[in-house]
């Protein structure tokens, strides 16, 4: 018997739907959505506001509080679904650790959509000055370990039906990845 994920993280740059598509996933498969940005430190929000991207130091605090989050939250029986970047091999395998065969939902998105709709996001802290820095920073995770690219300018509906399937499935295997 295949068991569903008990926790994915949906990544991916700024303005790539990480907060709408994991919240459309939290309604449709009864999970506990776990909004990344409210566990930054004021410091961390402060350097962004000012268009100063983070560093792994400045991340390094925020990941692991993230990890414990998602930890509790699988440990009282809930399945997690946390909005992250987790831009970097590293910060995805730090948030591995802290849940053992955690999933990650990749939306991919181009630089130039990402712009746009981070310059139409009311009251965010990250300006789209610091979207060329996300895109220096990502190391793609496909061909990771239960990772599911997904094409973020999809709609969100379908976006969330796809991952409802995928999270049923625990490899994905039988599942089209997008490119």
């Amino acid at each position: 018997m295949v068991f569903p994920l008990s926790a994915i993280v949906v990544m991916g740059v700024a303005g790539c739907g990480k907060s709408s598509v994991g919240n459309a996933i939290s309604q449709r498969s009864g999970g506990r959505l776990i909004e990344g940005d409210v566990f930054h430190p004021a410091a961390n929000i402060k350097k962004m506001s000012a268009g100063i991207p983070l560093d792994d130091e400045d991340r390094a605090g925020w990941l692991t509080r993230l990890g414990e989050e998602m930890s509790a939250c699988v440990a009282s029986g809930e399945r997690a679904i946390l909005t992250c970047s987790a831009l970097k091999r590293a910060y995805r395998d730090k948030l591995r650790a802290a849940v053992p065969g955690l999933g990650f939902v990749f939306l991919q998105l181009s630089r130039e959509e990402a712009a746009d709709r981070v310059n139409h996001r009311p009251d965010h802290f990250m300006p789209a000055s610091l979207i060329d820095s996300q895109f220096a920073t990502l190391e793609s995770p496909v061909g990771e370990p239960l990772t599911l690219p997904l094409d973020a300018s999809q709609p969100i509906a379908e976006l969330a039906e796809t991952v409802d399937a995928w999270l049923h499935n625990r490899d994905g295997a039988s599942l089209p990845h997008s490119a």
